[in-house]
C-alpha cells in the first residue's frame, strides 16, 4: 500500500480565488477532504470525482465532530494510504487548531504538510478597508481570541487595553459587550474606534462601525452575527478611504 499523507490547507478568508496555488493544487489531487463550516462550496467544487468530502464543521456552541475524532480521522485515513486535505478557513495555524492535528499526526508517524493561507485577520480585514498596522496610527497588531479553552483562565483584557497598536478579535462575537466593557474598565478609552466584519472578503461582507462604547449597539441594529471579525483601534478611521469593490472570481478565471 502507498503511504498516505495530510495535508493542512488554509482556504484563505472566505473569498475563494485567494486561496494560494499549491492549496489549489492539493484540492484538486485530493482522495479525501475534511472540511470546516466557513470553507468556500467553490473551492470542494474542484475536488477531483471520486474524492470523499467529510463535513466537520463546528458552530461557536454546537461541535458535532470533536476535535479528537477529527484527529482520528485523518490518522485513519492517511494511515491507510490516502492523499488526504485538511481544508480550514484562513490559516490552519491561526486558531485553526492545525497545530493540534500536525502534532497527533506526528505522533503517529504520519506525513504531513501545512499550507499556508490569508488569515481572515489580515486578509479579510484587508477587504473591509482597515490595515491592519499604519505608520501613523498602529506600529503593531495583536491578535486574539474571544473564546478560551474550556478549564483555560479567561482572556485578561485588562492587560490588552495597555498594549499600543490595533487588537483583532477573533471568535468574540457572544462577547462582544463583555469585551469592550472590560477594555474600558482596563484604561482603554472609550472612544476607541471599533469595527466588525461579517463575512469578510465576500460578495456578501458586511461591516459595522463604532466605539467601544456604542458598536454592540451598531452591530444589533444590522444584525451582525459570527462569523465575524471585531478590529478595534485607530486603524478603522481609514475604512470610509480604504474601501474598495472586490473582483470575485471564479476558480476557473484563474490561472494556477
Amino acid at each position: 500500500m502507498s503511504k498516505g499523507k495530510v495535508w493542512l490547507v488554509g482556504a484563505g478568508p472566505g473569498d475563494a480565488s485567494l486561496i494560494t496555488v499549491k492549496g489549489l493544487h492539493c484540492i484538486r489531487h485530493a482522495e479525501v477532504i475534511v472540511h470546516d463550516r466557513l470553507v468556500n462550496p467553490e473551492l470542494l467544487a474542484q475536488a477531483p470525482a471520486g474524492c470523499l468530502i467529510i463535513d466537520v464543521g463546528k458552530t461557536p456552541s454546537h461541535h458535532p465532530v470533536p476535535q479528537e475524532q477529527i484527529n482520528a480521522l485523518l490518522v485513519r485515513h492517511a494511515g491507510e494510504g490516502r492523499q488526504v486535505v485538511r481544508l480550514k478557513g484562513g490559516d490552519p495555524y491561526v486558531f485553526g487548531r492545525g497545530g493540534e492535528e500536525a502534532e497527533q499526526l506526528a505522533k503517529d508517524g504520519l506525513s504531513f504538510e501545512i499550507v499556508p493561507g490569508i488569515s481572515s485577520a489580515i486578509g479579510g480585514l484587508a477587504y473591509a478597508g482597515i490595515p491592519v498596522t499604519h505608520r501613523h496610527y498602529a506600529s503593531s497588531f495583536h491578535i486574539v481570541t474571544g473564546h478560551m479553552c474550556q478549564g483555560n483562565d479567561p482572556q485578561d483584557w485588562h492587560a490588552l487595553a495597555k498594549i499600543n497598536g490595533t487588537l483583532i478579535v477573533l471568535m468574540g462575537m457572544t462577547r462582544l459587550t463583555e469585551i469592550c466593557q472590560q477594555l474600558i474598565e482596563g484604561g482603554m478609552s472609550a472612544a476607541t474606534p471599533v469595527a466588525v466584519v461579517m463575512y469578510a472578503s465576500q460578495s456578501r461582507q458586511q461591516i459595522a462601525k463604532g466605539t467601544l462604547t456604542d458598536i454592540h449597539l451598531e452591530v444589533e441594529r444590522q444584525k451582525l452575527h459570527a462569523p465575524a471579525l471585531i478590529v478595534i483601534g485607530e486603524v478603522v478611521n481609514l475604512q470610509e478611504i480604504l474601501a474598495f469593490s472586490a473582483s470575485h472570481l471564479a476558480l476557473n478565471e484563474v490561472a494556477v
